[in-house]
């Protein structure tokens, strides 16, 4: 559950991090770890508090290289159990938003399953086009064009999510048994900070910060 206004005020603040660590030179950029979305859902704990207090730690025993070297032993086969079980987590919580929708519907079971279709074959045509040609399918003077097309179309989830959105925005949205198939009702209490009680509880600031940083 994520307020509208709070992923229109996150992608500037994105946007600034990812240029600042480009002029530093860091070697990863600033971004969400889909991993802590696992995390999150495993251990059911979402205090920004303990988000905190769990930074800096590690900012502390980072400086330890003993504590390094004890995680660095850790096996993989633990890792891959790891992974596992957050990356389970990960999808049930992604799928966990069709509740929402009306799942009887043709048209949400059209969009979904056509999604999923062309989320396989589309990356699967590019990966086997450049593995024959040694390029992609979009093969034009400019290598920087040529690499904007071709990579995001061999990611899965991408081509998956485009279709999906592209659908979902244009098979009759103006109907109004449609806005309530695409779950717009339960959502709608939640495009503002101000219209449901529990924003103030999950996406106040801390040290009283929000007088300085209002929400919308």
């Amino acid at each position: 559950m994520v307020l509208v206004t709070l992923l229109d005020a996150k992608h500037p603040c994105q946007g600034i991090g990812l240029l600042l660590d480009s002029f530093f030179g860091t070697a990863n950029g600033t971004s969400v770890s889909v991993e802590n979305i696992g995390l999150l859902a495993l251990t059911r704990i979402g205090s920004r508090r303990v988000v905190q207090i769990s930074a800096g730690f590690m900012i502390f025993f980072s400086v330890l290289g003993k504590f390094g070297a004890l995680f660095a032993s850790i096996p993989l086969p633990v890792f891959a159990g790891m992974y596992c079980l957050f990356f389970a987590y990960v999808g049930g919580v992604g799928l966990s938003l069709l509740q929402f929708c009306n799942l009887n519907s043709f048209r949400t079971k059209f969009i979904m399953g056509f999604a999923f279709f062309m989320g396989l074959s589309v990356p699967q045509y590019f990966n086997e086009y450049t593995a024959v040609a040694s390029y992609g399918p979009v093969h034009t003077g400019a290598r920087w064009f040529n690499d904007m097309i071709n990579v995001p179309f061999t990611s899965k989830p991408f081509v998956a999510g485009l279709v999906a959105y592209i659908l979902d925005n244009t098979l009759q949205v103006k109907e109004s048994a449609v806005r309530k198939d695409r779950g717009n009702h339960w959502w709608e209490k939640f495009r503002s900070f101000k219209k449901d009680a529990r924003s103030q509880e999950f996406y106040s600031l801390p040290f009283n910060l929000n007088k300085f940083f209002p929400s919308v």
